[in-house]
C-alpha cells in the first residue's frame, strides 16, 4: 500500500514543474519589461522637461522693447512669447502647449514612447508630460569693474 500512494502522488504532481517554470518565466519577462521600458519612459520624461524649460526660456526672452526703451519696465510681449515657445517646440518634434500669464511663460511638453517589451502585455505606448516656467526679469544695470 505504501508504494501505491507514492506512485499516485507522483502522477498527480507530474507537470507542476513545467507550470511553475512558465509562471516564473512570464514574471521575469514582465520585470524585464518594467526595467527596460520604465527606463525609456524616465529618459523621455527628462527630455520633455529639458524641451519645456528651453521653450519657456525662449518665450521669456520676448520682451516688449518699446516699453523697455520708454520707461525701463520689463514686460513680456505675450503673442511673441507664445510664438517663440511654439516655434521652439516645433523643432523638437514633440507636442506641447504654451501659456503666458503676466511676466511668466509656462510650457507643457507631451511625449509618447513606444514600448519594446511591455507591448507583449498590451501596453503599446507610454505618454508622459513635463512642464516648466520661465519669467522675464530685469537685468542688472551695474557696470563690470
Amino acid at each position: 500500500m505504501i508504494h501505491r500512494s507514492r506512485r499516485s502522488s507522483r502522477r498527480t504532481e507530474r507537470g507542476q514543474v513545467i507550470a511553475l517554470l512558465v509562471v516564473v518565466t512570464f514574471g521575469l519577462i514582465a520585470i524585464a519589461g518594467l526595467v527596460d521600458d520604465g527606463g525609456r519612459a524616465l529618459s523621455a520624461r527628462a527630455r520633455a522637461l529639458d524641451e519645456a524649460q528651453a521653450a519657456a526660456r525662449t518665450g521669456a526672452q520676448q520682451i516688449n522693447l518699446t516699453l523697455l526703451r520708454k520707461n525701463g519696465s520689463v514686460e513680456l510681449d505675450a503673442a511673441a512669447a507664445t510664438r517663440a515657445a511654439d516655434d521652439y517646440l516645433s523643432t523638437t518634434g514633440d507636442s506641447g502647449a504654451t501659456a503666458v500669464s503676466g511676466d511668466t511663460v509656462h510650457v507643457t511638453v507631451t511625449v509618447s514612447v513606444a514600448t519594446q517589451i511591455l507591448g507583449a502585455f498590451g501596453v503599446r505606448t507610454l505618454t508622459l508630460s513635463a512642464g516648466a516656467d520661465a519669467s522675464a526679469i530685469p537685468g542688472s544695470s551695474r557696470s563690470a569693474q
